[in-house]
Order: C-alpha cells, then sequence, then structure tokens
C-alpha cells in the first residue's frame, strides 16, 4: 500500500510506494501535469500553466494501492494518478527510454572482424532483426549491413525502414567516386583524414549510410574511429584540453557556387550530466578561426591534439568494403576516411544517405513497443 503526505513547506507532496522507495512531487508539478490537462487522441499537452498560481496547494489527498488523488484549495478540479505512472516519472531522475542503449567505446582492439553485422534481407522483413540491429548500431555507434542487391535504391529501401531520409545542399542521396570538377573532397581520389561529415550545418546529420556497390581500385580502405573513446580519453590525460574543446565554439563553413553555409561548433559536446554525446570535427569545414589572442594558442594546442589522436593507430578500424555491403554508422559520433585509392586500376563507388538521430530513435522506441 503506497502512504502520501503532504511536506507545505517545501509545496511538495511526499510519496511512499508499495515497494519502499519513495519521492517527492512538488504540487505545481502535480497540477502540471494532471491526466486530464493531456488531449485524449494525441497527448498533447493542453493545461494553460498560466492559469495555475505557483503557490498551489492541495485542500487533500488520498492514496489506494493504485492511485493518488488530490482535491486543489481554491479549485474544483480533482486530480487522479496512477502510482505506476508516477513511479516512473520522479522528479529528479529521467524517465526510463528505451531509446537510450547505452554506449561501448572502442579502440583499434575491436578490428574489423568486431564491427557488428546484419543482413539486409532480415533486417527489411524481421522487425525483431531491425530493433537487434538499430541497437547495436547505437551500442558500437557502427555496423555493416551485408547482402545488398546490385542498386542504389537498396541501401535507400534499409535507411528507410528505420525514418525519412535527410536532405542537405548535396542532395537527399549523393555519390561518393571520383568525378571531374569536385566541390567536395569526398568526391576526389585523395586521402580523407578521418572526419564527421558536414559539421558547418546547423544540425549535422545523425546516422550515415555508405553502400558499396563496387570497389575494385587499388586502396580506397575505409577508416573508421570511435570520438567518443577519443574524447574520453583526452578528458583522462590533458582535462585542460578537453575542457577548451568542450567549451570553446569554432566556425565550420562549406561553400561553392550555389551554397555557403556557416555554422559554430564545439568539438566535444556534453550533456548535463558532462557525458560526450557528440563530436564535431572536420578540419577540411574549419573555417579561419576567430578566437581571442589570448585563448588562441591554447586552443590550438588542444585542438591539434584531439587532431593528432584521431591519426593514431590506437584508435583506427579499417575495413575494404565490398560491393553488397553498407556501413552504418553515426556521424555525430563516429569518425570516417579513406585512404587514398587509383581510379587508373578500377572503378570505385559508394551510394551514401543519411537519417537522423530523432528518427533512428523513434524506430527504437516504436519497436520497444
Amino acid at each position: 500500500m503506497a502512504n502520501a503526505s503532504l511536506r507545505s513547506d517545501d509545496a511538495l507532496v511526499h510519496l511512499t510506494f508499495a515497494d519502499g522507495s519513495s519521492a517527492d512531487f512538488p504540487y505545481i508539478w502535480l497540477r502540471d501535469n494532471d491526466p486530464a490537462g493531456f488531449h485524449p487522441q494525441t497527448q498533447e499537452r493542453i493545461t494553460d500553466l498560466t492559469a495555475i498560481p505557483l503557490d498551489i496547494t492541495p485542500e487533500k489527498i488520498e492514496t489506494t494501492s493504485k492511485t493518488l488523488t488530490i482535491w486543489w484549495q481554491g479549485e474544483d478540479t480533482v486530480t487522479a494518478f496512477d502510482l505506476d505512472w508516477l513511479s516512473a516519472r520522479r522528479p529528479g531522475q529521467y524517465a526510463t527510454d528505451p531509446a537510450r542503449t547505452g554506449f561501448l567505446p572502442w579502440r583499434q582492439d575491436l578490428g574489423a572482424a568486431g564491427v557488428p553485422r546484419a543482413k539486409a534481407s532480415e533486417v527489411l522483413a524481421s522487425n525483431a532483426a531491425l530493433q537487434d540491429w538499430l541497437v547495436e548500431t547505437q551500442t558500437f555507434g557502427f555496423s555493416i549491413v551485408e547482402g545488398l542487391a546490385d542498386s542504389t535504391e537498396a541501401g535507400m529501401d534499409v535507411a528507410r525502414r528505420i525514418g525519412f531520409l535527410r536532405e542537405t545542399n548535396f542532395g537527399q542521396t549523393f555519390e561518393v567516386q571520383s568525378k571531374p570538377n569536385p566541390n567536395n573532397l569526398a568526391y576526389t581520389p585523395i586521402a580523407l583524414p578521418l572526419h564527421t561529415d558536414l559539421t558547418n550545418q546547423e544540425l549535422p546529420p545523425g546516422f550515415q549510410f555508405l553502400h558499396c556497390l563496387t570497389n575494385e581500385a587499388t586502396g580506397g580502405g575505409s577508416l573508421f574511429c570511435d570520438g567518443y573513446a577519443i574524447a574520453e580519453d583526452q578528458r583522462r590525460a590533458d582535462p585542460e584540453a578537453f575542457e577548451l574543446l568542450a567549451e570553446t565554439s569554432i566556425p565550420f563553413r562549406f561553400h561553392d557556387q550555389d551554397t555557403d553555409i556557416r555554422n559554430r561548433k564545439k568539438v566535444i559536446n556534453l550533456n548535463e550530466a558532462g557525458e560526450v554525446i557528440e563530436i564535431c570535427f572536420n578540419a577540411h569545414l574549419a573555417d579561419i578561426f576567430d578566437l581571442a589572442p589570448s585563448l588562441m594558442t591554447r586552443y590550438y594546442r588542444a585542438y591539434r591534439q584531439f587532431m593528432i589522436m584521431t591519426r593514431s593507430a590506437d584508435y583506427l578500424v579499417t575495413l575494404k568494403l565490398k560491393g553488397g555491403e553498407m556501413v552504418v554508422f553515426d556521424n555525430r559520433r563516429v569518425l570516417h576516411g579513406r585512404d587514398a585509392f587509383d581510379p587508373q586500376t578500377g572503378f570505385r563507388h559508394l551510394h551514401g544517405c543519411y537519417v537522423d538521430r530523432g528518427e533512428f530513435e523513434s524506430r527504437l522506441r516504436l519497436l520497444q513497443r
């Protein structure tokens, strides 16, 4: 049996659940979250918070084995809460989210053999296989899908199992191959150091899908490293450098004859708990640093140190993608690049698209239902 008591001095209800655990619920929070204040079909909030006084106070409360009921002073409103609902939404702790799978940092010892793999036919046909693949992809930050048809649509079909494709100034999809008059280094045969894509965008894309149609040229190995692992290692080894990259934004820019897209980003982004949740690092798209002279040299030291770590074999996993394979990775966690290749020795063609993190997490939640 649950028990509840009013703590008027603190303006909250202290609730002890049947399992012996307890939590505090401020009066204003309880009134604002009255279940009757949500639309019955859309479940969107329809309560007008401005109509609720900040000093709202219960007149009395009652509990049963399943319900907390509150009568409010000065109102005809009676609020009834399901105790399980309250237990899952205790103020001061994040609600359980099935899209939060946790992250498993990795370094060189993961190796190509340790990269999670899934079969395209199973991901397309089975929700259980789709869910397993999404969980592994988010946990590690990347995976490989095997057995795709020799068609640019095949990779997009897998991506659309998650959600809609993110369009950028390069289009809804893009071709990674050497071509004349390139407007991006990806469209050349030269080596690409590890980076995250489109750091110049207001919101860089989430998950990237690179479907290998053919990879016959000499060279052209795909390079990956876990930016979360690098950031955490830098935090331990050089806290000052880590703090500079996590607290100071720098300008990024992409421009060609049709676009000029600029934004400021921190290389390392943290959540409220201080956990690394995003990496924005692209030395080719970095614009002219405009930091104060007193900060510039210190920042360059931290930024250069991070760059050196991305090129260390300690973090590097190299894959030679084959036709019919698609690598999928979190573009705001996993840095990617490639070795130079010789287009005279064979054709190399990858077809790419993006699906944002929000779509990825939404699909995980729906599958969990």
